[in-house]
């Protein structure tokens, strides 16, 4: 038997000639979203290497270069340009959303010109043309329906509601339909009404350029370092020179002089290991399935105190499954994965033949399926049609048998004026629709009342209802309106877009880090409200808002907001941009996330964009920071882990480098306080040698430390990289040990080589000395780099096992301290020489006594901490 089809009532219009086309096209332009001038690849790459302590570090190239040094301006300059150059390649394609949301656009779409149908280049179409659609076409354009037979479009990606819409040609605002959208069932008629950068796709395109992303926190407390570091360096510098000068020194001998003051206060390898140490966090947080796009956001996920998350795609599966069904004798729970055609449903013997009849009854009544492409099934169709398609094969339902048993004779596709949806197959009428509608056509007799409170009581928890009924036929069926009479109600089924599985235990992981949490969502209030509660997000006062309740006032809104757990329904584009600026105003670090077009100009001004990388936009990910490969808001809980992580080991390597610039500094200054009778212990030469030599490894190895077991519950890393308790430890106590240990050291080679105060020491007993105060320095920072593990607790408490790197590189340290002071023309070079073993017993010193001077500190600052 032949399958018929209904066919659709269309309108008659001709449309365009092409005359009158190619006039339009020239009056209004392409259909194409206007692009952004965006900053060349050698511009992006200039910038990496001009940001402030770039330009500190230029500066200080220009006067080794100027002072005769080019061995150090070399050095110098190559640390800038290769970390630049590193960090460009990290950061190359942060800044492509407006470009992507071309893609959204089809490239041809048929139309109705000079009275009949024809392909034309979407990019061609002009207002006034009349696009013919059918279910799978991209709309390509605004435009207005005018006939149209069950058609219904996603508009998931712009506007964040899950379930289709259907349009009624005969609303105004229903026929309505926006590019960028699709068409998932009917077919009709449209008459284009916006194109190119008239549509409201453009409007969310500008929208996303005009954003600019805020500094990060990472950027702004290096900034401060770095200012406070360059002010006190010029300062004392200036000092030095002056100093100098007034003790009969030379001016150029001077000039060195204070350059070397200069060089020993800026950390030059602090640049280079910041950005490996957040390129080695971005690779850790790959492996764990977040996909970090800028390496800043690295340190700043660790700064969250607030995430705003999107229902659809984010927190649930954005896969409709049927998840409880109502029957006349009784109740059936149904349990699954997605759209996987396997899955569990409870109900007893009588209640499963019931559950049976209705499937398959509401999947005949349907045409959503599942179809299975490079081994993967796949949805085709309306997702609530596909999700009754699962409910009957997790019935057991063998439906291609079915069909081929008993194929469709007739459908009558749903429509705004009936509710329903139907079908004749053999000689059954099945149907399916709104509960009031489909109720409505049931004939007495029947449970209705009990099936009616069923649904409402479905509603009320948040999933979507839809009843299922049939009817035998003794006849053909010349209209719905006929056959759609007395029939037989088969049951009521809910329906949900089913929570991932992670999501409320990563929402209780989240508290416990102190993080708030917010519901940000396209999708009708009850259906938030049931999901949130569902996953534990719903605050205790159970607020929920609509983006119609938001106050104008941004202070008050951010009042409103600033709270855990609030939810906040049919949000716009531009909601969701007032809320995060809102939350910023307050102090938060707002992390907001998303998936598809809409929340494109959010994630971009948010501190991080989090969006999701199998299901989510192309728009969505590339104005995002961070993309979860995985999709799971877990995901999220373990990159604020490493992000904190992160901020720590930022802290421990700042007082690794400051702890080595007191050590370096300290020469300098006890010459210039004892007017030149005490020798200059190192040089300028060998201070660089520290800083990016036998200091980079361990301090990268600091910044590469596991995350503790206490990471999450330490707080947001909102403190200042350079507090107080950084301070002491560098200026107060490793450093001050250092110094005492490498200036005794040197001090005692002089003597026991007989050199006396005042006198300049012989060139051999001068190189001989300076090499043992080197060896000192170097060997107090590889006690530095073990005591710097942890803020709390001395190196032999902690695992020595847990990072691997920083024993490679203690290693790699003493290798090097051997290479500058043993091969010859290195240690020429620099300016010391290989040390005596009176020295070198000296220098060893440095080891206990850094690891004594970091214990006892430890043991005071805990008992102080107690005592508080």
């Amino acid at each position: 038997m032949s399958v018929v089809v209904a066919p659709a009532v269309m309108g008659d219009r001709k449309g365009l000639s092409s005359a009158e086309a190619a006039e339009r096209l020239a009056e209004t332009g392409a259909n194409s979203l206007p692009t952004a001038r965006r900053p060349s690849a050698p511009l992006l790459l200039i910038k990496q290497v001009v940001h402030f302590f770039a330009l500190l570090l230029w500066a200080a190239v220009g006067l080794a270069w100027l002072a005769g040094l080019p061995q150090l301006s070399v050095a110098i300059a190559l640390v800038i340009v290769v970390n630049g150059i590193f960090a460009f390649i990290q950061e190359y394609r942060a800044d492509r959303a407006a470009d992507r949301l071309r893609d959204l656009l089809p490239v041809s779409v048929a139309v109705r010109r000079d009275g009949r149908r024809q392909p034309v280049p979407a990019i061609d179409l002009v207002p006034g043309d009349i696009v013919l659609l059918e279910a799978g076409d991209q709309v390509s354009a605004d435009m207005r329906t005018y006939a149209g037979h069950g058609l219904s479009v996603d508009e998931s990606t712009l506007t964040g509601e899950s379930v289709p819409r259907r349009v009624n040609p005969a609303d105004a605002e229903s026929a309505l339909m926006y590019a960028g959208t699709f068409i998932v069932e009917g077919a009709g008629e449209a008459e284009v009404v916006a194109t190119g950068s008239q549509t409201r796709l453009a409007g969310i395109a500008a929208l996303t350029r005009r954003t600019r992303r805020p500094p990060s926190p990472l950027a702004l407390r290096l900034n401060t370092v770095v200012r406070v570091i360059a002010a006190v360096a010029v300062v004392a510098g200036i000092v030095f020179f002056a100093l100098a000068v007034l003790l009969g020194m030379a001016p150029m001998d001077g000039f060195l002089l204070a350059l070397g003051v200069t060089v020993a206060l800026v950390p030059e390898g602090l640049l280079p290991t910041v950005t490996l140490s957040l390129a080695w966090g971005a690779r850790r947080m790959a492996e764990r399935k977040a996909l970090v796009k800028r390496l800043e956001s690295v340190e700043t996920l660790g700064s969250v105190t607030f995430i705003c998350t999107d229902k659809t795609g984010t927190l649930t599966r954005n896969e409709m499954s049927a998840v409880e069904v109502w029957t006349p004798i009784g109740v059936a729970r149904v349990a699954g994965v997605g759209y996987e055609p396997v899955g569990d449903i409870s109900a007893d013997i009588p209640v499963m033949a019931a559950v049976r009849r209705l499937a398959y009854a509401a999947a005949r009544a349907s045409t959503g399926h599942l179809r299975r492409i490079d081994g993967r099934l796949v949805p085709a169709g309306d997702p609530t049609e596909v999700a009754l398609y699962v409910l009957a094969a997790r019935a057991g339902i063998d439906l291609s048998t079915q069909k081929l048993n008993e194929p469709t004779i007739q459908r009558y596709p749903f429509d705004h004026r009936r509710l329903l949806a139907s079908a004749v197959a053999g000689t059954e009428l099945y149907v399916k629709g709104a509960p009031e509608a489909v109720l409505a056509r049931c004939s007495a007799g029947q449970p209705l009342e009990q099936a009616g409170l069923a649904a409402a009581e479905m509603n009320r928890r948040g999933l979507r209802t839809l009843a299922v009924a049939a009817r035998a036929l003794s006849g053909p069926v010349n209209a719905p309106e006929t056959a759609e009479a007395k029939l037989t109600l088969l049951g009521v089924v809910g329906l949900l877009d089913p929570p991932r599985s992670d999501v409320a235990e990563a929402i209780a992981e989240c508290r416990t880090a102190g993080i708030r949490i917010a519901m940000i969502t396209g999708d009708h209030p009850g259906t938030a409200r049931a999901v949130a509660d569902h996953v534990g997000l719903l605050g205790s006062d159970g607020l929920v808002l609509t983006g119609a309740d938001l106050p104008a006032d941004e202070r008050a809104l951010a009042e409103l907001l600033d709270r855990d757990g609030v939810v906040v329904a049919r949000v716009r584009p531009e909601d969701k941009l007032r809320i995060t600026q809102a939350l910023q105003g307050r102090g938060h670090v707002v992390a907001m996330t998303g998936d598809g077009v809409n929340d494109a100009p959010a994630l971009r001004v948010a501190d991080i964009g989090v969006a999701m990388g199998a299901t989510g936009t192309d728009v969505a990910r590339e104005a995002a920071d961070l993309v979860l490969l995985d999709d799971h808001f877990g995901t999220i809980v373990a990159a604020v882990e490493l992000g904190r992580a992160t901020f720590a080991n930022l802290r421990r390597f700042l007082t690794y480098h400051l702890t080595d610039n007191v050590a370096e500094l300290a020469p300098f200054v006890l010459w210039a306080l004892t007017g030149g009778m005490f020798p200059l212990a190192i040089g300028v030469l060998q201070v660089l040698a520290l800083d990016i030599g036998t200091d980079l490894l361990p301090a990268l190895a600091l910044g590469a430390e596991p995350p503790g077991r206490r990471a999450l519950r330490r707080g947001a890393s909102q403190g200042r990289l350079l507090d107080r308790k950084v301070l002491i430890r560098s200026f107060g106590v490793l450093g001050p040990t250092e110094v005492l240990t490498s200036m005794a050291a040197f001090a005692v080679v002089l003597l026991a080589g007989g050199w006396r105060w005042g006198q300049t020491p012989p060139t051999e007993l001068q190189t001989v000395a300076s090499g043992t105060a080197f060896a000192a320095i170097v060997l107090g920072q590889l006690a530095n780099a073990l005591a710097c593990r942890s803020e709390s607790r001395p190196p032999w408490r902690l695992d020595r096992g847990h990072n691997p790197l920083l024993l490679g590189a203690i290693g790699v340290e003493l290798v090097l301290l051997v290479g500058f002071l043993g091969v010859p023309w290195v240690a020429e070079l620099l300016g010391g020489s290989w040390p005596s073993a009176l020295g070198w017993a000296m220098a060893s010193l440095a080891i206990p006594a850094v690891l004594a001077a970091d214990a006892i500190a430890k043991t005071v600052r805990a008992r102080r901490t107690r005592r508080e």
